[in-house]
This record gives structure tokens, C-alpha cells and sequence, in this order.
């Protein structure tokens, strides 16, 4: 059961939006499916539907660190590929063209969120390299980790063991 005491980003509120644009994003992805399966920082997480059992995949920013893979659900709590793993942690993972299974496990205290994307940070903005290499500059880097730590205040991460 969720506390009734958890915050949820105002991008909760918008939730609808992704959910309706679903087919038109699952088209997009299938047509470039070669690109985004290569694409720097981020992946294809391919859950387990909670109500359905079906597989469903969605395209997520990410890092990579040896073992792990580190995602942050933009809708927080109410995404539906979080909810999916609330029931079931059994993942697929879908980076530099291989499909490798997984166990996700969500990350909820914030000192633990912090301390990850302070170690591993990532650019969620935009699944293009030239955006990840200016975001990743020293110039941007400050500007980056601030939006980070505030991004993790009110949003799970989760680690994936691959």
C-alpha cells in the first residue's frame, strides 16, 4: 500500500497525456526501434502488464553503471511501467541493441536517490547525443545536478540488475 504521505510531481497531474499519445508513441518507437535501442541514455523497459500479463515497453531515460541501470519516472508514482513493477520487479531491458532480463528494485529514500544521481547523473531531456554531450559539460554540469536533485525529490528510482 502506498503512504498516504507521498508527494507526487506536478508531471502526475499530466499523466493523461502520455497515456493517450500511446499508440502514436509505440509507433514511433516500433519505426525506430534500431535508434532508440542504441540511443545514449536511455533504454526500452519492457515490464509485465499488472492487470493484463501482457508485456508492455516504454522508452525511458537512463544511466548505465556496470551492472545496474538507473531510471526516473517523469509521472512519479502514477506511470504505469512503475505500477507494473510494484506487482512484478521482473524486467527487460533493451540497451545498445540486446534485450537482457532484469530485477528492478525502487529507490525511495531521498538521501539514496540523491547519493545515486550525484554518482551517475543523467539527461533526461532528449534521447539525442549532441543534447547528452552539452548537458554533461562542465559548464552544464551544476545546472544539471540541481535539476536532478530536485527531479528525485518527489519521483521513485528504480535500479535495475541486469
Amino acid at each position: 500500500m502506498l503512504p498516504t504521505t507521498r508527494v507526487e510531481p506536478f508531471a502526475a497531474k499530466l499523466h493523461f497525456i502520455p497515456r493517450s499519445l500511446r499508440p502514436v508513441q509505440a509507433a514511433l518507437v516500433n519505426s525506430q526501434r534500431d535508434y532508440f535501442s542504441h540511443a545514449p541514455g536511455w533504454v526500452l523497459l519492457t515490464t509485465t502488464g499488472r492487470r493484463t500479463g501482457l508485456p508492455r515497453e516504454t522508452l525511458l531515460p537512463c544511466v548505465r553503471s556496470d551492472n545496474q541501470i538507473y531510471l526516473i519516472s517523469t509521472y512519479g508514482w502514477q506511470s504505469d511501467w512503475i505500477r507494473n513493477l510494484r506487482k512484478n520487479p521482473k524486467v527487460k531491458v533493451t540497451c545498445n541493441g540486446v534485450v537482457v532480463p532484469g530485477h528492478a528494485k525502487m529507490i525511495e529514500k531521498l538521501d539514496d536517490k540523491i547519493r545515486i544521481v550525484n554518482k551517475h547523473p543523467f539527461v533526461p531531456f532528449a534521447p539525442f547525443e549532441l543534447v547528452h554531450a552539452v548537458a554533461l559539460t562542465a559548464a552544464m554540469r551544476p545546472l544539471l545536478m540541481g535539476f536532478l536533485r530536485g527531479w528525485v525529490a518527489s519521483r521513485p528510482v528504480v535500479a535495475v540488475r541486469i
